[in-house]
């Protein structure tokens, strides 16, 4: 019984298509890891992801070739990172990843691996062979600061996810570019 207590309590925490930790398991660890890089004064840096144009792409090849989009997306985050890293569908076509103990300059190479890794597979529909092109993902990163809940982190890396979509997509802007540093307000 125990063991079965187990079994669904990580199922409750898991995205089943992407296996990643689903939103609830994110937001439980974004509060747990912010705490505890305050208590051992630490670097903690957030990621969140969107699929480019993912809509028009589920509505030109269909949902289940969407669905396929998002794992290997999925595929690609869990491949870069760390142990200690969490990675989670945030929603949709967003996926989030927590970087605890890593400044934002490392955070950004991360993010521009995964960047760099979902761009690199070919898109191929299964059902036809029919070779469906590339894929691309733009990402807004952001580091913890003293002041900043849970959500003042979302806000600033979402910030800078809107600005790469805006500067063209596939690509990964940061709290400390230029273009998003007079969006996000500075501590």
């Amino acid at each position: 019984m125990q063991e079965h207590l187990e079994t669904v309590r990580t199922e409750s925490l898991t995205d089943p298509l992407t296996t990643l930790a689903n939103r609830k398991s994110f937001d439980d660890a974004l509060l747990r890891v912010i705490g505890e890089a305050r208590a051992n004064n630490e670097h903690l840096s957030l990621l969140l992801t969107d699929v480019d144009h993912f809509k028009k792409f589920n509505d030109t090849y269909g949902h289940l070739t969407g669905d396929q989009v998002l794992r290997l997306v999925a595929m690609s985050v869990k491949q870069n990172v760390k142990g200690q890293d969490i990675a989670a569908r945030y929603g949709g076509e967003e996926f989030a990843v927590v970087l605890p103990n890593t400044v934002l300059r490392a955070a950004i190479t991360v993010a521009d691996h995964i960047r760099r890794a979902v761009m690199a597979m070919e898109l191929m529909k299964r059902s036809t062979g029919e070779h469906l092109g590339r894929v691309t993902i733009s990402v807004g990163v952001a580091s913890l600061r003293p002041d900043d809940t849970p959500q003042t982190l979302i806000e600033r890396a979402d910030t800078c996810l809107y600005a790469a979509k805006r500067a063209g997509r596939n690509q990964v802007v940061s709290e400390a570019d230029p273009e998003v540093a007079n969006q996000v307000k500075v501590a």
